[in-house]
């Protein structure tokens, strides 16, 4: 509904001079017109660059064009700027405002004006006056507050997009898709965005104004805040709470017990109702996918056309050097040697707008990435870098190309190390950045974007960066080794092998049988082909290491070896199981593993690795919502949440957990003594949205038998306004 806002004026003033008694600030009208609609029930929401309405009502006498001048004023802070009302005309165009009142029947008592903005008017809320200056008085009023977003639909815009189809995705879409996992076995998250629900908008706002930059000088920041370079390089640094009050602390391992473990949040609108709610203080606990969710919903909610990527194996390059060293023990354990590493899967986001301060061929998307790893100027934050500036290796440009471009494209140097010798090195060019995706616009599908990171030239200029690699490897390498107090090697010493090497008789492959499935035993098969015309007396090491996505592995928890015979030009194929029972109490559902195997010759020495990490999938949870995933607001509706043990055991205490927001008040469950292997844990639950948009869904089965969680599913339900 429009609401009306009361004036203030002068009581007691003769009724010989006209007052203003309301302002009619047309949120309805406005709201559908500037598509901002939801965004907030306590404020006018428009974008910058086209005009919105108002209407005043006056009383005491009429309202006389002729006598009775009409100036508006627009405050920003200790900013603000003089309107004068105009009748008819053309707007003045980007560089002032405009007030134009247009013939139309009107009440007498009334005016309806119309008010655009510059097209580059900073974001942010604004407060507005009304002054009725006549011959021989002035009355001003402070009328009201309005908010000015960015405009994706004005082509004047830095952060204009042409198609409307775009628009809906990375503007008006509240639900997106987080992909997970390793290349080899992509899941999929969904997540709400939540734009539309209570306090989002205004939590938004809030993060500009609690910026060291405005803290600091609020004069300048508004002044800056037209630009979304600037917006988007403030909020990165304010999504993380490293270096200001921003919203999220990041926690990799240890206990969340004093938050939310990360892998529980499904929306972005909780997280910044508890920023708020708490005055401010970080939220525990973010990764990089919350992260950098968090920050989507913020810059689509300030108008700027934003999505959230993800990276299959992202190199994290600490040294700067756009290359990665792994070390392998020679029975094929992975050691922590390094600082270096490679994250099974990085999430951070693109922004859409025009880099005026690069050039035409640096506009379109843009890599924001608020997971605080390296500084960037002295703060945690990373970006806005032109995708087209690491396509190009153009390292020059800002911000913090070099270190994006090795995130999708470092090469890998793998070494096998034994008694302080480098006894094998294999040199990778496409290890890293092996997908790069998003969703797809309108549907769940990924889209790949990995060309328009690396080019079609991509892999003509592997041999290239292979030759730098092996230059790299040499003198200022092992004093890079000194610096960082690792341990030193002998690097001149040792056979080659693998992708970069020049002994080459042993080709090994490595590779899982299918998915690995929580429950069920992991399959693998390693394939050795002896390339040459003598037979080999070998010995294989096969080793699984548990880890985590985004550090290296941990220790081994299953190993095997054996020696075999292999003819000359022969394919030996090599077949290894590690049971359920082998895994079940230290890897939990969606887990990650290493396995790395490692083939010597006995008779010259050369070893040949092969390494591929892969995560396991959990069982489904059944959710079936009553009539479809689409349901009015306000509506009831029932939910049916099973689950059936496909686990060849017993889950004792087994809890299947069901919990939506926006959807429900509180989570509920259902208990369970034993669950039986092939035997169901069901629950009914109702929901009922109180506002419009995308939700979620998420139920979770856990037992006592394991602190980690075997199962979570979610559902996504689509809440459509009240029918009229």
């Amino acid at each position: 509904m429009d609401y009306m806002q009361q004036a203030l004026y002068n009581h007691g003033a003769d009724n010989c001079h006209i007052r203003l008694k309301f302002v009619n600030f047309e949120t309805h009208d406005n709201h559908i017109s500037h598509e901002t609609q939801g965004l907030s029930d306590k404020h006018l929401v428009v974008r910058r660059g086209k005009p919105f309405k108002l209407t005043l009502l006056f009383h005491g006498r009429m309202w006389n064009p002729c006598t009775d001048r009409l100036v508006l004023e627009v405050c920003l802070g200790s900013l603000s700027e003089r309107i004068p009302v105009l009748f008819g005309g053309e707007w003045s165009g980007p560089q002032g405002w405009s007030a134009m009142i247009y013939p139309e029947k009107r009440h007498p008592q009334s005016v309806t004006i119309h008010i655009c903005s510059p097209v580059l008017s900073s974001v942010a809320l604004y407060d507005l006056l009304v002054h009725i200056e006549a011959t021989q008085h002035r009355r001003s009023y402070s009328v009201g507050r309005f908010v000015l977003l960015c405009n994706p639909w004005l082509k004047d815009d830095p952060v204009y997009m042409p198609l409307d189809v775009h628009i809906e995705e990375y503007i008006k879409s509240d639900y997106g898709l987080v992909y997970m996992g390793t290349y080899a076995n992509i899941s999929k998250r969904p997540w709400s965005f939540g734009q539309y629900e209570p306090g989002v908008l205004e939590a938004c706002l809030t993060l500009l104004q609690m910026s060291p930059q405005h803290i600091n000088n609020s004069h300048k920041d508004y002044m800056l805040r037209a630009d979304p370079v600037y917006l988007s390089r403030v909020i990165c640094a304010m999504v993380n709470q490293n270096d200001d009050l921003g919203i999220l602390e990041g926690r990799w391992q240890g206990s969340y017990k004093d938050g939310v473990k990360p892998t529980d949040w499904s929306g972005s609108a909780d997280i910044l109702q508890q920023w708020i709610s708490s005055k401010c203080r970080p939220v525990h606990y973010g990764q990089c996918w919350v992260f950098a969710s968090v920050l989507c919903t913020v810059m689509r909610v300030l108008g700027i056309p934003s999505r959230v990527v993800t990276i299959f194996n992202a190199a994290h390059d600490s040294d700067g050097n756009t290359t990665i060293e792994e070390y392998y023990t020679s029975t094929g354990e992975k050691l922590n040697l390094t600082q270096d590493s490679i994250w099974n899967f990085h999430v951070w986001v693109e922004c859409w707008m025009r880099r005026s301060d690069l050039g035409a061929e640096f506009d379109g998307w843009q890599v924001v990435d608020p997971t605080p790893q390296e500084r960037s100027a002295g703060v945690f934050r990373c970006g806005p870098c032109p995708v087209a500036a690491i396509q190009r290796h153009c390292f020059s440009a800002p911000y913090d190309t070099p270190f994006l471009y090795a995130a999708v494209d470092a090469d890998v140097i793998q070494l096998i190390v034994k008694n302080g010798l480098v006894v094998g090195r294999a040199v990778h060019t496409e290890q890293v950045g092996q997908l790069i995706c998003t969703k797809s616009i309108g549907s769940d599908r990924p889209e790949n974007l990995t060309l328009t990171y690396k080019g079609i030239k991509r892999l003509q200029a592997c041999s290239v960066r292979k030759q730098r690699s092996n230059k790299l490897f040499s003198l200022e390498r092992r004093e890079a080794f000194s610096t960082h107090g690792l341990p030193s090697f002998d690097l001149s010493r040792g056979a080659e092998f693998g992708a970069g090497g020049a002994v080459h008789c042993l080709e090994v492959s490595l590779h899982t049988e299918g998915v690995p499935i929580l429950g069920e035993s992991i399959r693998m098969c390693v394939t050795v082909t002896n390339q040459s015309s003598s037979p080999r007396a070998l010995v294989e090491h096969v080793n699984a290491q548990l880890k985590e996505y985004n550090r290296n592995p941990q220790e081994s928890f299953w190993k095997i070896h054996q020696e075999m015979h292999i003819q000359p030009w022969e394919v030996l194929t090599l077949h290894h199981i590690i049971t359920y029972s082998e895994y079940e109490f230290i890897l939990a559902g969606d887990g990650m593993v290493n396995v790395a195997v490692v083939i010597k010759d006995t008779r010259t020495g050369e070893r040949v690795l092969a390494a591929q990490e892969f995560s396991i999938s959990t069982p489904l949870i059944t959710i079936e919502i009553k009539g479809g995933d689409s349901i009015q607001v306000k509506k009831e509706q029932s939910v049916q949440v099973t689950f059936t043990n496909q686990l060849n055991k017993t889950l004792m205490s087994a809890v299947l957990t069901v919990e939506g927001f926006g959807l429900m008040q509180e989570k509920q469950e259902a208990r369970l003594g034993l669950l039986q292997p092939g035997k169901k844990i069901e629950k009914k639950v109702s929901i009922m949205a109180t506002s419009p948009g995308t939700k979620l869904l998420v139920a979770t089965l856990s037992h006592s038998n394991s602190s980690v969680i075997v199962s979570r599913s979610y559902q996504k339900v689509s809440i459509t306004a009240e029918r009229g």
